[in-house]
């Protein structure tokens, strides 16, 4: 993986214009530690750091090309998964190709196909391309979102980046947040609206988003989306169907020149990817090595979304994949100690410790390996949490996985939030979300709503989660592929009967079914349990002493947006409170909190209230 940022301005690339694109790539060097370089032209310049995993000797960027009398210039950050067959395409249509990367072979496609290049990617990707004859940039993102891509247009000036991070470099974009953003971090964080950042100057490209930018403005074109389709399968027909998609996809992304691991929690979804992987590599006279986490002094009463710890599973699936296993432990001076830079790496305060442990524990991995395969996204397709099968959560009229809205803007000052007119402001963009859910007349209305949460949990908290993955892997120079991020398993998915996916009144029932070849029973119907967070309360002790060292500093932004007496009464309440998903409890809140002083002050953000 890699971090990409440029400049298109129109009216020229000064030599200001490419020193800061060079700044820019600075701040994202932890993405691509194994090579940086630059390209500059008239009204471009373009920076790229570079992590190795394929061809490292010759896949240097940025790559120029050309096909007839054309040029093409491409910055990219990813992996494209079916690059023998894409290799195949190009040599076909008279293409000799000099290197074994698939940055290569990604910006001759495009230069065969055009825009028309993405139906012939199959991938994780962010790039953006320069066509020297017709001077237009092209940028892309993935179907499902996995890899980043930000921009600002301002002032006839068009820039992107990997990260917010190097677009805040430039002195035109600043650390802005208006109301909207406010409303954002205190309601939806770390979810954000799509297309959007909490950044005043920054947008996002959606998931399976294309643009087009020239002398004559910019163009945005969606090419992908979940489109409802009748299901003409058997049960048995999509449980072999949804086998053969799931090892596809592992599979294919199991080729790298570096070495590669898998995280594995015991629970389903890592432990079908590193089954998967492990018989990949088995076939090569390899032996996988796998990854779980821990906490020193973690033990806790079970719950209904965190049944019971990994330990025990997490060594039982490694014994029957035959992988290399390794437990990774953290205390919660690590993770608390952790919590400022996961902030600074995420752009905005996260998850709180569910940032910060994985950020420490991917550094962890690092040491070893270069690439690791991890199970995130098959909840959101296949149906794992609550909101699928809980009718209730989806008929509040606001974000399902959010379970307290006011818990962290009733520690604001009312005047500065607005908090009513917030609220009825993202309850419009929930319902404008539901909406535009495509669905077929003979929905029944289990499948209605599974076709809602379906949308909902991909295009937003699906969002969040490979944002973090993304950042906290990256931040670590370490390269984290999702098998489940398939956009072939995400159409083909959610156009089964609900029923199905459903079975026995078990959460994703049919993709349990499907790994049966593959898994140990214990494993296979295994309830689901999130990834893990620390219950020892020294560590709630530590960030509530870090989070009132913070707001006793003159410099500390937050003690000025802060109701003291609303957080008074929150220190000193008892008992335990989840306000958002399965992990953000109380000491998550405490740790949020700093994390948005430590960003705050760390930014020079601006309110804008």
């Amino acid at each position: 993986m890699c971090s990409i940022c440029g400049i298109f301005c129109p009216g020229g690339i000064t030599p200001s214009d490419a020193r800061l694109v060079c700044e820019m790539g600075g701040t994202m060097v932890c993405r691509g530690p194994d090579a940086t370089g630059e390209y500059t032209s008239r009204l471009l310049a373009l920076s790229h750091n570079r992590l190795a995993v394929m061809d490292p000797e010759r896949g240097a960027q940025p790559m120029t090309v050309c096909l007839g009398r054309r040029r093409y210039t491409v910055i990219y950050n990813g992996e494209l998964y079916n690059l023998p067959t894409l290799r195949a395409e190009l040599r076909a249509a008279g293409i000799t190709l000099s290197t074994r990367c698939d940055t290569e072979a990604l910006v001759y496609a495009y230069a065969l196909y055009g825009e028309g290049c993405l139906s012939h990617l199959s991938g994780i990707f962010a790039f953006a391309v320069w066509d020297h004859e017709n001077e237009s940039l092209f940028l892309a993102r993935d179907p499902l979102g996995v890899k980043p891509l930000y921009f600002s247009e301002k002032n006839g000036t068009f820039l992107f980046a990997s990260e917010p991070k190097a677009l805040l470099q430039h002195p035109m974009i600043s650390p802005t947040v208006d109301t909207l953003g406010l409303w954002q971090l205190l309601y939806l964080a770390p979810v954000t609206l799509s297309g959007t950042s909490v950044f005043r100057d920054i947008s996002s490209l959606l998931p399976g988003e294309c643009m087009t930018v020239g002398r004559g403005g910019s163009r945005r074109r969606q090419y992908f989306r979940l489109r409802a389709e009748p299901c003409r399968e058997s049960r048995e027909e999509a449980i072999l169907h949804v086998r053969s998609l799931v090892r596809d996809a592992v599979r294919s992304q199991s080729v790298a020149d570096v070495p590669l691991c898998s995280f594995l929690s015991g629970g389903l979804d890592s432990s079908a990817v590193s089954a998967i992987l492990g018989e990949s590599m088995h076939e090569r006279g390899e032996r996988l090595s796998t990854y779980s986490f821990e906490y020193h002094g973690n033990a806790y009463a079970p719950t209904l979304f965190q049944p019971n710890p990994d330990d025990a599973y997490a060594h039982l699936a490694a014994e029957a994949i035959g992988s290399e296993h390794t437990v990774l432990t953290l205390s919660p001076s690590d993770v608390a100690g952790a919590l400022a830079e996961a902030a600074l790496v995420r752009d905005f305060p996260g998850q709180a410790d569910i940032d910060s442990s994985l950020l420490v524990y991917c550094r962890r991995v690092k040491g070893r390996h270069t690439v690791a395969l991890s199970g995130e996204c098959a909840d959101e397709i296949f149906g794992g949490y609550p909101w699928f099968y809980r009718p209730e959560m989806l008929s509040r009229d606001f974000f399902p996985w959010i379970h307290d809205p006011t818990a962290r803007i009733s520690l604001f000052r009312s005047d500065l939030t607005r908090a009513e007119e917030g609220m009825d402001y993202l309850r419009a963009c929930y319902r404008d979300a539901v909406s535009g859910v495509e669905c077929l007349d003979g929905d029944s209305p289990a499948m209605r709503q599974s076709r809602i949460a379906s949308v909902l949990s991909q295009r937003f908290f699906m969002q969040s989660l490979l944002e973090r993955k993304d950042r906290m892997s990256m931040a670590s120079g370490l390269e984290v592929r999702v098998p489940f991020s398939d956009p072939r398993i995400a159409s083909y998915v959610y156009n089964l009967p609900w029923e199905l996916k459903f079975e026995g009144g078990v959460e994703k029932s049919l993709l349990r079914e499907a790994m049966t070849p593959y898994l140990p029973p214990e494993i296979l119907w295994r309830k689901k349990s999130p990834y893990p967070k620390t219950h020892n309360p020294l560590y709630e002790a530590r960030v509530r002493e870090m989070l009132l060292e913070r707001l006793s500093r003159d410099t500390s932004p937050l003690s000025n947006l802060i109701d003291r007496s609303a957080l008074d009464t929150l220190l000193e309440s008892g008992g335990d409170l989840t306000w958002q998903g399965q992990l953000m409890s109380r000491p998550q809140l405490l740790a949020w909190l700093y994390q948005f002083d430590v960003w705050a002050e760390d930014l020079g953000v601006k309110f804008a209230l």
